[in-house]
């Protein structure tokens, strides 16, 4: 079969279409249940370009086939796996993705409703599930405000999409004017400019209150003031580090405005207290066959120019998330 395989661990550029052996057993997360599915449809994600430098946590060595979330139908199905032959899904793999078959783990696997095209079901499950993980882990109540970091991004449009679903106000806080334009179309409350003075603009749009919560998959030099914006008792979830660097920490700041920083795991989670993985799935896919989900998919690729489209997110410049069509 045709896949995208990351050659060695320098960065995008290793990344060659090639013809590989079709998968054997079962996906690592799958507990030997086997589910292997013709894949339509391939999703990139920050994931990609950070193993594809060897710098993602849970990474696996080269040579790799790339792609972190696929969209497709089941063409077999172990029994009590929840899926059968013929079925169409969409899922995170985290790696193995960006080919013509790939394993996926029923844990982190949906069904896809017929009303939702393949190329959008690639652009759904990461960035979704881990919005909707940080809005309950941020303990948000209807009416609370937040405030989302790389609000144009996959997690970014992800937390944007499912904010009506938690009845909260969202301030979005973004880079380039271009950004500021789909933060809106997305339905942000309100957004702001990341290189102006954002912490007073966000204190004045919260009448100097603070927000409720501050969601940010960017990490980087902005976190201090990202505490400041917080309210008294408020809650910084750190989703992520797609500014480059991991913020450090003076935990003084906490003690006296009584704030909270926590982190998103779902699958450390899930090791300690079974069943959040399926929580989370399950929610997502309810929420999927509401027709409450909206994934925005930034730009698609033919499968033969996978390695430009994996190069093309190292950027940082795409608006949404970037799809190769497969089939």
């Amino acid at each position: 079969m045709r896949a995208v395989v990351v050659e060695r661990l320098e960065g995008p550029g290793a990344a060659r279409l090639v013809t590989v052996p079709e998968p054997v057993g079962a996906h690592e997360r799958a507990g030997g249940r086997r589910v292997l599915v013709d894949v339509h449809a391939a999703g990139l994600s920050p994931i990609d370009v950070l193993q594809s430098r060897g710098r993602y946590q849970y990474g696996t060595p080269a040579p790799y086939v790339t792609g972190s979330e696929v969209a497709g139908l089941v063409a077999e199905a172990d029994e009590g796996s929840g899926f059968a032959v013929g079925d169409r899904v969409a899922g995170i793999v985290f790696w193995g993705g960006l080919a013509e078959r790939a394993l996926v783990a029923p844990d982190y696997t949906v069904h896809l409703p017929d009303t939702v095209p393949f190329d959008v079901g690639a652009a759904l499950y990461l960035n979704h599930s881990t919005a909707w993980y940080a809005l309950e882990r941020a303990r948000v109540r209807p009416g609370d405000t937040v405030l989302i970091h790389g609000a144009s991004g996959g997690v970014g449009t992800a937390l944007l999409d499912l904010a009506p679903v938690f009845g909260v106000h969202t301030i979005a806080v973004v880079s380039s004017e271009a950004k500021a334009r789909v933060a809106g179309s997305l339905g942000a409350t309100h957004v702001v400019r990341a290189d102006g003075p954002w912490l007073d603009r966000v204190r004045t749009l919260t009448g100097g209150r603070g927000v409720e919560a501050v969601l940010d998959p960017v990490g980087g030099d902005r976190f201090t003031d990202s505490l400041r914006s917080l309210r008294v008792g408020g809650t910084l979830v750190v989703i992520g580090f797609i500014g480059g660097s991991i913020p450090e920490l003076r935990v003084n700041r906490l003690l006296l405005r009584n704030l909270t920083v926590t982190g998103i795991s779902m699958d450390t989670m899930d090791a300690e207290y079974p069943g959040t993985l399926r929580r989370v799935r399950d929610a997502i896919e309810g929420l999927l066959a509401e027709g409450r989900i909206h994934p925005l998919v930034a730009e698609r690729y033919p499968l033969n120019r996978g390695p430009e489209a994996l190069a093309r997110l190292d950027g940082r410049e795409v608006v949404g998330k970037v799809v190769v069509q497969v089939r």
